[in-house]
């Protein structure tokens, strides 16, 4: 997502590629495979050195009140955030090695450095051609003009518009192949203190006639949904309930956003169920008819990065099985000492109901599915979804403790890793599922399939030193890293990575390879929390340095 060189990299570097084989070899397995839980997060942060969403005019008062997707950003963002983003950034030697912004600098003018190095528009001066017009905000959106699909539309603010008018022209010119170029290259609009750009000129002119019906920036469900994702950010993202008109052309909804309680199978059936000529099935409208808006905001807060998002609970068939906390408090009984943990919890009837929503979803092969789960009962003595529900429990964790030692893993194998599950719920009955299924897995395997009981829990552990710290409990929800990165309040689920536990456990584990050491060891922790609140679903990711 960076728009600066190799704004991403710093948690991407080239170390692996020159590993030697063997047991190093595991040891980057499992640094890689933790880079992975924040690689997401920590990339947006690059691409956030460039981006602020300050107070102010916006560019959604230069979009109509029909605009069906947007994001903005600022690309001169003023205030304490840009300072807050910049000096988190510098902490990561490959972001200083690439890219090296400083607080001060315009980040306008970096951006211009960089679509321009390549030499596509030689001739083209930043301070004469440029800056004396552009302004510091801009955006990105999709409008519904009433055609088949939605026009995509540009908005950059602007400070002075004639020069605006002449330093489009120039740089079009510059860069777009002068008058080489067949056809027309794109158009736009400047309109007071913004210029709207577009495919055409038409396009642009129609956009701007819009906003007179009605602002972006003044519509109610615009507010509404920014307003639900929280406190404003650098980077701000909109999707509105019109966008629905064009689910076939943007991919499907289940691709908008997603989210830690959004189900897999409401993604599969909305992003990639094919629809044959212009049947669209009736699960698939449904859900479709039912979303009413998302949106979404970055910001830097106290040498942390977080996302927050609110969209439309469009499945509260399914979400109302998710809206009970007790896998989140068994989360906060953990050790102290937790290097990572994930916990939810599922009220009953949850597997009846997921069974049938994806069967719903695919009713050509509802046959085939009892089938094939009838099958397996017989091969297995399982009976689906019942004993899944009893292995979830009323609440369960999954959880990583203090003590990885990564050679020890790899000449000793599983039983050296501490990791377990608790599940809140009758020992006896979870041992009796998973008997059903130790007789199926390998020897090996099927003695790790042994719980224990520790005050209404069921505990199964690899190690038996971590098991018994799970039976005794804790108090991670107490400790200053948890409640930094956790929405403990709300959530319903949560997924949380201390990097500093165990003695800087990544940093540990990376020591042979400098490049990716250095750059992951000011991480401090991770969280990603969810909760459903009625109508609407929220999400919070949160990263945190030292």
């Amino acid at each position: 997502m960076s728009t600066t060189p190799g704004g991403p990299e710093y948690l991407d570097t080239t170390g692996p590629a020159d590993a030697e084989p063997g047991n190093d070899n595991r040891k980057r397995l499992i640094a890689l495979g933790a880079l992975g839980a924040t690689a997401v997060v920590v990339a947006g942060g690059a691409w956030a050195a460039t981006s602020f969403f300050a107070t102010g005019s916006q560019p959604a008062e230069a979009l109509p009140d029909s605009t069906v997707a947007y994001f903005s950003i600022d690309l001169d963002p003023s205030g304490g955030q840009k300072i807050e983003a910049i000096k988190t950034l510098r902490k990561f030697p490959a972001f200083t090695d690439q890219v090296d912004l400083e607080t001060d600098d315009d980040l306008r003018e970096r951006l211009f450095e960089e679509i321009t190095s390549s030499g596509a528009c030689e001739g083209l001066d930043y301070a004469k051609d440029v800056k004396p017009w552009l302004g510091s905000r801009a955006a990105m959106a999709a409008v519904d003009l009433g055609e088949d699909e939605p026009a995509a539309v540009g908005v950059v603010q602007v400070t002075d518009s004639g020069k605006a008018e002449d330093g489009m022209s120039k740089l079009v010119d510059t860069c777009g192949g002068g008058e080489d170029v067949e056809g027309e290259v794109g158009g736009w609009v400047v309109d007071g203190d913004w210029m709207v750009i577009s495919e055409t000129k038409e396009i642009a002119t129609q956009v701007v006639e819009a906003t007179d019906g009605g602002t972006l920036a003044d519509d109610a469900a615009f507010g509404t949904w920014t307003g639900e994702a929280g406190d404003d950010g650098f980077m701000s993202f909109y999707v509105a309930k019109g966008v629905t008109k064009y689910a076939d052309e943007l991919g499907g909804m289940g691709s908008m956003m997603g989210g830690p309680l959004m189900m897999q199978g409401a993604d599969e059936a909305m992003g990639d169920t094919a629809v044959e000529g212009d049947e669209v099935p009736e699960e698939l409208q449904q859900l479709i008819d039912d979303f009413d808006g998302a949106a979404a905001t970055v910001r830097f807060d106290d040498g942390a990065v977080e996302v927050e998002y609110a969209m439309s609970n469009y499945q509260q068939d399914m979400t109302k099985y998710m809206e009970s906390d007790e896998g989140v408090s068994m989360v906060g009984g953990l050790p102290g000492d937790t290097v990572a943990a994930f916990g939810l919890s599922l009220t009953e009837g949850w597997g009846d109901a997921m069974l049938d929503y994806v069967k719903s979803t695919m009713p050509d092969e509802a046959g085939d599915i009892d089938e094939q789960l009838s099958q397996l009962e017989t091969e297995t003595g399982l009976a689906i979804p019942e004993d899944i529900e009893t292995l979830m429990g009323d609440g369960m964790t999954l959880s990583l403790g203090s003590g990885i030692d990564p050679d020890a893993i790899a000449n000793g194998g599983p039983g050296e890793v501490p990791v377990g599950l608790k599940i809140k719920g009758d020992a006896g009955e979870i041992q009796a599922v998973l008997d059903k299924i130790a007789a199926q897995a390998p020897p090996e395997m099927a003695e790790f399939m042994q719980v224990t009981e520790g005050d209404g829990y069921a505990v199964l552990a690899l190690q038996d030193d971590y098991r018994g710290k799970l039976e005794s409990g804790g108090d991670l929800a107490e400790t200053d890293d948890y409640q930094a990165v956790v929405e403990s309040d709300d959530a319903q689920s949560v997924l949380y990575v201390n990097f500093d536990a165990d003695d800087d456990w990544l940093v540990r584990v990376t020591e042979d390879m400098p490049e990716v050491s250095e750059n992951v060891a000011p991480l401090s922790a991770f969280g990603v929390s969810g909760w459903v609140d009625g109508d609407v679903m929220h999400g919070l990711f949160k990263l945190t340095t030292d």
